[in-house]
């Protein structure tokens, strides 16, 4: 790990679980400080609580990123705690594929998902643009999706707000030029995470696959009798079939480490072999 990471001052939502509590373990890790904001307060703890216990610098904030007050109240108790805040990860994110039809039993969800992942990058960016400014630097990384590409079947609303998340990046990035560098990361597929938790109709997932319908099916079935080929399951394997969360981890970890002059603005984290089609 190179010395950009190091005693960088970096918030990180959605940090109790999943991506979150990998890139808050990775980035301590390397030397950064690390505050860790989530709704769950007994999982940002914990993470916090293990950062600490392997001799890093971390600091736990209980908010709702939906609420304004909450977030402003975390960004606020980052600064008094490290004295700025170099970079923010607006990781959280909910992911609840449907088709229209199944809106009866989809929207509460679908409503959620606007407030979290829309609203939640908008309360981040706005929690910390201030300080950022004053500064006179600082780096947002929000976390997109290669559903935010196009308008995918069985995916309307998940997909329309992780387009908007890459247009507010957009905006932030040619508004802040110079002050603040930002960074889109659209991530593919992956296993291993609770997004899977927020699914309605797991069917959905074929608007993704396309003409890979069949191919995707045998892979998935393969994955789940633990039969994948071992080509499929190899990172270093140009057939390499699904990201896991650490591949994702360290692309975003990658891209916080990098020089101030250095902007990698417009990552898509893929596996050289995948279904999918965007």
């Amino acid at each position: 790990m190179s010395e950009y990471l190091k005693d960088k001052v970096i918030v990180i939502t959605g940090a109790g679980s999943g991506f979150g509590k990998l890139i808050a373990e990775k980035t301590a890790a390397a030397g950064a400080h690390v505050v860790g904001v989530d709704v769950n307060a007994e999982n940002v703890h914990a993470v916090v609580d293990g950062i600490r216990g392997t001799g890093g610098s971390a600091l736990a904030q209980v908010a709702d990123i939906t609420d304004m007050e909450q977030v402003t109240a975390a960004a606020t108790a980052a600064v008094d705690r490290f004295g700025s805040i170099d970079v923010l990860v607006n990781n959280a994110g909910v992911m609840p594929l449907a088709y229209f039809a199944d809106h009866e039993r989809a929207w509460q969800k679908w409503h959620a998902a606007i407030d979290i992942n829309i609203k939640g990058v908008v309360n981040g960016i706005s929690a910390v643009y201030d300080q950022m400014i004053a500064q006179g630097r600082g780096q947002v990384v929000n976390i997109s999706s290669i559903y935010g590409n196009a308008g995918i079947e069985g995916s309307g609303v998940y997909s329309a707000t992780k387009a908007a998340v890459t247009t507010i990046s957009d905006s932030l990035r040619i508004e802040a030029k110079g002050k603040i560098k930002v960074t889109t990361v659209k991530p593919t597929g992956i296993t291993g995470t609770n997004l899977a938790s927020w699914i309605v109709n797991d069917t959905a997932i074929m608007g993704l696959v396309g003409q890979r319908a069949a191919s995707y099916g045998e892979h998935v079935t393969a994955l789940m009798n633990d039969d994948l080929p071992a080509e499929l399951t190899d990172v270093d394997s140009i057939e390499y079939w699904l990201i896991k969360p650490d591949d994702l981890a360290d692309a975003v970890v990658h891209v916080i480490d990098q020089p101030w002059g250095i902007s990698l603005s417009d990552v898509t984290v893929r596996a050289s072999g995948e279904d999918y089609l965007y």
